[in-house]
């Protein structure tokens, strides 16, 4: 036994982590190219006034672009929290944020062996993503470097928070005509790719609606291709229904998914949802995590000694489930879903090819009016809209290669503003043929 005037490790020698360089290895994270598309419209103010008209279709925060969080939700969370004071919380939250999640949100099934104790409250979607890939990497096969499968055009932050925490990001195949959609054949595809690399796949990103396609899958084709993975030896399935509420066939009803699995294959699913989207709630950072009870608690013993949730982000998800949240997110999907007709309308009018669901986004194939330019790719395009449009939207370069000629359209936008964005947009866009 080391005498204390020794310096000594923390863990047993069994139990410390081998010297290995990987981090010296790995690429620079680049920061999010989101400033460029703020430079574009600057680019046109200064052309055509301060007071110019500019039409901002790159974002994905409802909370800037409509109303947000109503107003009365906001107070009800304000006297909740003056009610639950200041102290410390539980890592996974509050048990009146599991209770109200479990019973007046989710209506858990009690045939599905889940409820609160399945539930971890989170500091908004990325923290939730962030701890959820801990698990993954920790739980599943305990291997730095082994594979996370996204889909071939991921939202950007898909392709870096996984790699900061130790896990190659693999983008499965995918064909642009149906989306990019995850196929049985791709994710087998995936899993034989990453053995033949020395690797195994710690898990997989299911998202519906998704970011950036805005292409949604229906329940039924979820739960095939979580039961393909699993078969596959994948060790955990993540459905990321960040945007399940912002659809015109309503939300995604758990019970259904957790049905469809064995009690030991539920413990290998993974779900994360909140408020960021369907209340346009991205300043609140409220959302949670559902999970098997051992990923629950590795979350909430890695909590205790990094991010444990604050109080109001709960509460204001609390009042919205008391209210009940079709009521509570109408500011948000009713508009949304009006400028999600208008904007389909008019690109089936024009006759561009176009990946399009529900939740937030389309997104749209520009190859000829690229290429009917002379540009070399969509971040020139987004320049040129923006600069001499006052339109902006996001590069699809920006999420992978796949996308290099695509962009990028947020709806949630009110239905007016939708409608003269997508007009001037296209003026854009025929101005480059």
């Amino acid at each position: 036994m080391a005498t204390s005037d020794t310096p000594q490790f923390a863990v047993p020698e069994e139990n410390r982590i081998a010297v290995d360089r990987y981090p010296a290895n790995m690429m620079d994270i680049p920061p999010s190219r989101m400033f460029l598309i703020r430079d574009a419209l600057k680019v046109y103010k200064s052309k055509e006034g301060e007071d110019a008209p500019t039409y901002d279709g790159s974002q994905g925060d409802g909370g800037a672009s409509l109303p947000g969080v109503p107003y009365e939700i906001l107070e009800r969370a304000f006297k909740l929290q003056v009610e639950h004071g200041t102290a410390y919380d539980q890592p996974w939250g509050t048990p009146l944020f599991r209770k109200m999640a479990a019973e007046n949100y989710w209506k858990l099934d009690a045939a599905s062996g889940w409820g609160t104790e399945n539930i971890v409250f989170t500091q908004g979607g990325r923290d939730g993503l962030q701890k959820a890939y801990g698990a993954m990497l920790s739980l599943g096969h305990k291997e730095i470097g082994d594979a996370l499968v996204v889909s071939r055009v991921p939202w950007i932050s898909y392709n870096w928070g996984p790699y900061a925490v130790g896990l190659n990001v693999l983008l499965a195949p995918g064909d642009p005509a149906e989306g990019w959609r995850f196929t049985p054949e791709g994710i087998k595809a995936s899993a034989e790719y990453a053995a033949r690399e020395g690797r195994k796949i710690a898990g997989i990103v299911i998202t519906s609606p998704d970011n950036p396609t805005g292409r949604t899958i229906p329940l039924s084709e979820q739960i095939m291709l979580a039961k393909t993975a699993l078969e596959n030896n994948y060790a955990y399935v993540l459905f990321d229904w960040i945007y399940h509420w912002v659809t015109d066939s309503g939300p995604s009803d758990i019970n259904i998914v957790l049905q469809a699995f064995t009690p030991e294959e539920r413990e290998r699913l993974i779900f994360l949802d909140g408020i960021t989207k369907s209340l346009g709630a991205s300043n609140v950072r409220s959302a949670h995590l559902l999970a098997g009870k051992n990923v629950v608690k590795f979350i909430t013993s890695q909590a205790s000694h990094g991010v444990v949730p604050s109080f109001y982000g709960q509460a204001v998800a609390i009042a919205a489930y008391q209210m009940g949240f079709a009521e509570a997110a109408e500011s948000i999907i009713r508009p949304t879903s009006e400028s999600r007709k208008i904007l389909r309308r008019e690109l089936e009018r024009i006759g561009v090819p176009f990946i399009m669901g529900d939740g937030y986004y389309a997104f749209i194939d520009c190859t000829r009016f690229i290429e009917g330019g002379g540009l070399k790719n969509s971040e020139e395009l987004l320049k040129h809209l923006g600069e001499k449009f006052g339109v902006a939207v996001v590069p699809g370069m920006y999420f992978s290669d796949a996308g290099m000629n695509w962009i990028r359209f947020s709806y949630a936008l009110a239905p007016e503003t939708t409608e003269k964005a997508v007009k001037r947009m296209f003026e854009g866009l025929n101005a480059l043929l």
